[in-house]
């Protein structure tokens, strides 16, 4: 793709509608102003053109708004918080239109990886833990065995490359002209600031990473991890993501060994593939599951010992707590533990608000 397709008024008002009526200091005008007259415009769908190739400079700056991670914790803790980036609402006009764009070339061309579950319509962490649910139990019912590998990313997002980035739209995607311009011009002198209160930081320039609360940036990820899965299936491994949340896992017939040494060889050449794209696989909070009959467990968990692999009875994957006995007991537990937690604070808070 070399040129996109200017927007018209009627695909700005959808535009408008789909996207979140909250503002920030940024803006200009209230994003309420924008919605509530989308109807009247018709002048910027020709300004709003993506056909010069160039995304706007004002519109590369953001605001980043640390907010606490919960009620109960110190407040004078940093590590208490999380960064909220926020752009200014024009730019996430522009960002939609070409997320459609993009979205539909990438499906037309067949470029999205079969057994990646995230950012993409009709998938979800629902349908990426359905398949390798379902691959398991296929496996245990034929008595066989399974090893389920969680691959643990650090930062994933922040450490993005943006030249790696702009290779993988041209080569792997096949965007070219002024489309791969605009997103040369879209990722370079990005910069951010930290406000709190009435008082803001020096803006500082963002080098890597794709932008934080942006539209495009979690697809421009799932671009950029296109070749790890020619990675794993060169080595004949079994896989699913969901983001940077990769799955891998192999199935073990009575008595053969060799798919072990093969997923060891598979973590070390995504590690390699990694290192080559800065990304961290963090090793120390990758944990590995062994399914399947239990007597059988102990030999398995030996085995993989002998590749310096460490198992781990449970461990929660996208959300859900998955044991080693795949029966989802200590899954409803957890949820039931939190639900009991969370009607306790609701009943709480009632009881103060009728003392008042």
């Amino acid at each position: 793709m070399a040129q996109f397709q200017p927007i018209n008024s009627k695909e700005l008002q959808d535009i408008l509608c789909q996207l979140n009526s909250s503002s920030c200091c940024l803006d200009i005008l209230p994003t309420s102003f924008f919605k509530k007259f989308k109807r009247s415009w018709n002048q910027p769908c020709s300004r709003l053109s993506l056909t010069s190739g160039v995304f706007p400079e004002p519109l590369k700056t953001a605001v980043i708004k640390p907010l606490l991670k919960k009620d109960s914790l110190d407040k004078t803790q940093m590590n208490n918080y999380r960064p909220i980036s926020n752009l200014p609402f024009l730019s996430k006009i522009i960002e939609k239109a070409v997320f459609h764009q993009l979205n539909e070339f990438l499906i037309n061309n067949n470029c999205y990886d079969v057994f990646q579950s995230g950012f993409r319509q009709n998938h979800s962490t629902e349908t990426a833990l359905t398949k390798v649910t379902n691959d398991i139990r296929l496996n245990t019912d034929s008595g066989n065995m399974s090893v389920l590998v969680l691959l643990d990313l650090s930062a994933a997002f922040d450490t993005v490359d943006h030249a790696i980035l702009l290779r993988r739209l041209e080569n792997w995607v096949g965007l070219t002209g002024p489309v791969l311009n605009w997103f040369k011009t879209y990722l370079e002198n990005r910069k951010y600031f930290v406000s709190i209160g009435n008082f803001t930081s020096e803006p500082i320039e963002i080098t890597c990473g794709v932008p934080q609360g942006s539209i495009l940036g979690p697809l421009l990820f799932n671009i950029y991890m296109l070749p790890l899965a020619q990675v794993i299936k060169n080595n004949n491994i079994s896989y699913h993501s969901y983001a940077d949340d990769t799955q891998i896992y192999i199935r073990l017939t009575p008595g053969d060994r060799g798919p072990v040494q093969a997923l060891g060889k598979c973590i070390e050449d995504i590690n390699d593939w990694m290192c080559h794209n800065l990304l961290q696989l963090n090793k120390n909070k990758t944990e590995v599951i062994v399914f399947g009959a239990k007597e059988k467990r102990l030999d398995v968990t030996t085995e993989l010992q002998s590749i310096q692999l460490k198992t781990t009875n449970q461990a929660r994957n996208l959300g859900v707590v998955i044991d080693t006995d795949f029966n989802f007991d200590k899954h409803i537990k957890a949820v039931t533990k939190s639900a009991y937690y969370h009607l306790k604070n609701i009943s709480r808070l009632l009881c103060s608000t009728d003392l008042e």
